[in-house]
């Protein structure tokens, strides 16, 4: 598995760090931005086939509800992306929230090499 992929795109994860304290109200300040960006990502879209005969099927098959995005491994075999389910992510322009915990291929056995993390995204809505 290559460490980087040639013509993958690059995924901007949103994260806010942790709230400093609060305001006068009680209510709690946001912290400092820690997005950052993962380069040369896997995009393809992930649909939702809804039930056939079901109320949702109406003149369409298929519905495109977000991305699987596919990270290439990281560098040295000891990292771990740091992704975590409450953080965003901005792709082709789209705000999209993180559905899920992120799956680590792990190292392959036939090869030795790491394989890829992958996390779905979800488009905000609403």
């Amino acid at each position: 598995m290559p460490s980087r992929y040639p013509y993958g795109e690059t995924v901007r994860i949103l994260r806010t760090g942790a709230s400093p304290g609060r305001d006068a109200r009680g209510q709690p300040l946001p912290g400092p931005d820690e997005s950052f960006d993962l380069q040369g990502c896997v995009v393809t879209p992930r649909a939702e086939t809804p039930q056939v005969g079901g109320d949702q099927q109406q003149a369409r098959d298929t519905v495109i509800v977000g991305w699987t995005v596919y990270v290439p491994a990281p560098q040295k075999a000891q990292t771990r992306l740091p992704l975590r389910t409450t953080d965003k992510a901005k792709i082709r322009g789209v705000a999209c929230d993180i559905t899920g915990e992120p799956g680590d291929w792990g190292r392959s056995p036939f090869t030795g090499t790491r394989g890829p993390v992958q996390f779905a995204a979800d488009r905000v809505t609403g």
